[in-house]
């Protein structure tokens, strides 16, 4: 059986902690409350490295985007974009290819609020509030298919994102659902924090959020690990380098920072 066709909608709530929020802090955004710098502390006395990841996972999303811009997309659907942040998809593609059109999605109000707020006339940018849960209701609202034709090959990015649907059969139904709907020569870009090389740190961060009850959903009782990612690329042709750990995904400098101390898996695949 599906995902439920109407998941609920989330609510503005400055008093409860929320990822996206949290993440801006790490970046050291000015888009949060005391209630997400309160857990963002905790979490960084856990994993310090968290700024670090957060900064190699907007390099990842620039590197994609760019690799795709050289493949010939030129519509780009960014799901659970998350707060707006320098280097964001539209920015990317701004200089590389003009004509370029991006849809981002999240499903809380304050994202797509702040999204609106900064995309500037001309921009070839929309942003829409949809849930990832409701894969067709998101494919089929009218602010994406205005912009976007699925009958042409259209990438759609899955940064970070799948961690906030715990349940594998839920997010392997989402995944398909994605995939079934795009063109053959559309691109599925994917990164997932994963549990194989911290694998105590990482069940001590989902407590955290469980405990905490970020509205950004359930977390599993301990992230996935990089095989059970490599799952959701299924009937997918895996671009080289294939699923690496993302600062090893096509680095276009030397590295910052070591794999063990980046713990997210990144990769591309595309429909044939």
């Amino acid at each position: 059986m599906m995902a439920s066709p109407q998941p609920e909608r989330l609510r503005f709530d400055p008093a409860t902690p929320n990822t996206s929020r949290m993440a801006d802090y790490y970046l050291g955004g000015k888009d949060n409350f005391a209630a997400d710098r309160e857990v963002a502390q905790i979490a960084l006395s856990l994993a310090p490295e968290l700024p670090a990841m957060a900064r190699e996972g907007r390099a990842f999303l620039g590197r994609v985007v760019r690799f795709l811009a050289g493949c010939g997309i030129r519509q780009f659907v960014d799901i659970g974009c998350g707060l707006p942040l320098p280097g964001g998809t539209h920015q990317v593609l701004r200089d590389l290819v003009p004509d370029a059109r991006v849809v981002y999605v999240d499903n809380d109000p304050m994202v797509v609020v702040h999204t609106q707020a900064v995309l500037k006339e001309g921009d070839a940018a929309t942003v829409i509030e949809a849930d990832l849960r409701d894969p067709e209701g998101l494919l089929a609202h009218p602010g994406l298919t205005a912009t976007i034709d699925l009958d042409r090959p259209v990438a759609v990015l899955l940064l970070s994102v799948l961690s906030h649907l715990p349940d594998d059969l839920e997010a392997a139904q989402v995944v398909a659902a994605l995939h079934k709907a795009v063109t053959p020569g559309s691109h599925l870009a994917f990164s997932h924090a994963v549990s194989d090389l911290r694998p105590e740190t990482t069940a001590r961060l989902a407590a955290l959020y469980q405990e905490r009850g970020s509205i950004t959903g359930p977390y599993r009782a301990n992230l996935r690990t990089r095989a059970e990612v490599e799952c959701f690329f299924d009937g997918l042709r895996l671009v080289e380098p294939g699923l690496v750990y993302i600062p090893e995904w096509r680095p276009d400098r030397a590295a910052l920072h070591s794999t063990e101390s980046i713990w997210t898996v990144g990769g591309v695949g595309v429909k044939e």
